[in-house]
């Protein structure tokens, strides 16, 4: 049914939680899986002292938290079962929500799949929810894993 799975993770617990879903789903339907990882370049540059060594160890941060993020889908994509094939894809966006839509419109994925935090309240509005905007904005099934 879902041939390609776009997941989006930000290497967060609820992500680690959802990544097995994500396997789990790709394994049952024969998909392959692209994983996305959007690292936000800006908030750096907010400050009015910015140094070209300071963003690039900003940067460098988000690299590896991303790694750490793939890695762990690829441990989980290699065991417990047939194999799944998986795509990483770390992309640099001030909107985690553009990246995931367009990511999933390049990959022509059928599916997006994505952790929530299950925010609520104030926290959730002030804060916002990056898988409630994808849900609302998506034109492909989105499934939220809390």
């Amino acid at each position: 049914m879902f041939k390609h799975i776009l997941f989006a993770t930000d290497g967060s617990s609820a992500s680690e939680h959802a990544s097995q879903m994500a396997i789990n789903m790709a394994r049952a339907h024969g998909s392959h899986l692209t994983a996305v990882y959007v690292i936000d370049p800006y908030p750096y540059m907010g400050g009015a002292e910015m140094s070209l060594v300071g963003f690039e160890a900003y940067m460098e941060s988000g690299r590896k938290h991303a790694e750490r993020a793939f890695a762990h889908i690829n441990h989980l994509a290699s065991i417990g079962g047939t194999p799944v094939q998986v795509k990483t894809r770390l992309v640099e966006d001030t909107s985690a929500v553009k990246a995931i839509l367009r990511t999933a419109d390049e990959e022509h994925a059928k599916l997006i799949m994505l952790g929530s935090h299950g925010r609520g309240g104030l926290e959730k509005l002030l804060v916002g929810s990056v898988a409630a905007k994808v849900v609302a904005h998506s034109t492909k099934p989105v499934m939220v894993i809390r």
